[in-house]
């Protein structure tokens, strides 16, 4: 992926808003998650790396509930802007979430299985259609 990955802003919460909308994933209220610094977003600058004049595109995004009672954070969403889809914008959002927590959860339809088990994740049926995923970081 060309581009970077950071905690969201409140600036942000719109295009946060507009990728999870247009993937039909509703994690819940996303300013609080935002507020909490539990959304990372995936984005690039137009004109390349060194612009700095705000020009920044917000790519992707992974919606995280972090629970106190048990190490790492459940992944609420994860959704990429339909074109930008395939060029790595996902793995790169997980890959952060999961430096960052150490551990986490998923509960996922059967069509992003592949999605989840190319980064690793253990995964479980639910039902017929739903499955579960654990993954976490080696820290030995």
């Amino acid at each position: 992926m060309d581009g970077h990955v950071r905690t969201a802003t409140a600036d942000d919460a719109l295009d946060v808003r507009r990728i999870l909308d247009a993937a039909m994933l509703e994690p819940g209220d996303v300013e609080t998650r935002i507020e909490n610094a539990d959304v990372l977003v995936a984005g690039d600058h137009r004109g390349g790396l060194e612009a700095n004049d705000g020009s920044e595109r917000i790519l992707g995004t992974v919606v995280l509930e972090s629970n106190d009672d048990v190490y790492g954070a459940h992944v609420s969403a994860v959704g990429v802007r339909r074109r930008h889809r395939g060029k790595g914008i996902g793995r790169a959002l997980m890959e952060r979430a999961l430096e960052r927590e150490g551990r986490l959860t998923v509960r996922f339809d059967d069509g992003v299985r592949p999605f989840y088990e190319s980064l690793g994740f253990s995964i479980e049926s639910i039902d017929d259609q739903r499955y579960r995923g654990v993954t976490a970081l080696d820290r030995s």
